[in-house]
């Protein structure tokens, strides 16, 4: 039986909206155009894209591609549960208008991943135990809401710079809250953050994982990140990360384990570089054509 599956990418790998500076003047167009072309199924959100939910469906639809899903800053770290419900109506109607599944949650209250002059060792943490349980139940509750209004599920990201980075970090979220509250895995960021096994942690978590990025990482680069104490986008700037193939993670292993536990979501390119340096199209074709291999690979060992 087929993997079913879908690989998409996020539009980072053309114009970056935390840097500006990096494929800034590159037209939304140029992305999903190329995307498109390379075999992409479907586009993670950007600025650039139109914020209309009709507009966004009649965009996306000239190039053939779905809405995979739109990252939504949230602040429940430090903010209310009402705020966030009140906050959120537009982002998420946009994405149910688009037959979106899930949402990517990322917590930005605290963080320092935008600021490109703060060491990632000054992220933000939790007081104590009790801080950490009163996140997890508005998480909890948030998560429920999204559900039952938008019929979306709650992807949480790990992420650099933020209150949940570490592989401790996502093992105490996970065994805090509960099934409203899905795993975003994203490799990159769970290499970065400590976990040099990336299948490892992964399947202590197999059973939460609602949605996936796949990035690669330099572990020459990060290394450095990690001694001389660089923010997550100075980082960025000077290649971290890349695309899946081009870098030291285990791909068929994180492939084989998602599989196996009957993944069936989006597998999502998510690389964020300077184009300048890894031009846009040749590292998107590399990153798909990675995972597309390992994907046939999967599905014709499924059928032996």
């Amino acid at each position: 039986m087929t993997w079913n599956i879908r690989i998409g990418i996020n539009p980072i790998s053309w114009s970056n909206d935390d840097l500006p500076e990096l494929g800034g003047d590159t037209p939304l167009e140029t992305a999903l155009r190329e995307g498109a072309e390379i075999g992409y199924q479907g586009f993670e959100l950007g600025n650039k894209f139109p914020k209309e939910p009709a507009a966004l469906k009649a965009k996306l639809a000239e190039y053939g591609v779905a809405c995979v899903s739109g990252w939504y800053s949230g602040r429940l770290a430090e903010g209310t549960l009402a705020d966030e419900i009140e906050g959120c109506r537009e982002h998420m109607a946009k994405l149910q208008f688009n037959a979106c599944k899930v949402v990517v949650y990322g917590e930005v209250a605290g963080s320092i991943q935008g600021r490109i002059d703060t060491p990632l060792a000054k992220r933000p943490r939790f007081a104590d135990d009790a801080a950490w349980t009163a996140y997890a139940q508005r998480l909890d509750a948030f998560g429920a809401h999204l559900k039952a209004t938008y019929g979306l599920t709650l992807a949480y990201h790990h992420h650099m710079g933020a209150y949940v980075e570490s592989p401790e970090d996502i093992d105490k979220l996970m065994a805090l809250t509960g099934a409203d509250v899905g795993l975003l895995f994203d490799t990159g960021h769970a290499y970065y953050g400590g976990a040099t096994d990336v299948a490892g942690q992964l399947k202590k978590h197999l059973a939460r994982v609602v949605h996936v990025h796949c990035k690669d990482v330099r572990e020459r680069v990060v290394r450095s990140a990690r001694n001389d104490g660089w923010s997550f986008l100075t980082g960025v700037i000077n290649g971290t990360f890349t695309v899946p193939g081009d870098g030291v993670i285990d791909f068929d292993a994180v492939l084989t384990l998602l599989h196996g536990a009957g993944y069936e979501g989006w597998l999502v390119v998510e690389a964020e570089q300077d184009p300048a340096v890894a031009p846009s199209y040749a590292y998107a074709k590399k990153g798909y054509e990675t995972l597309r291999r390992i994907v046939d690979r999967i599905d014709a060992k499924a059928a032996r």
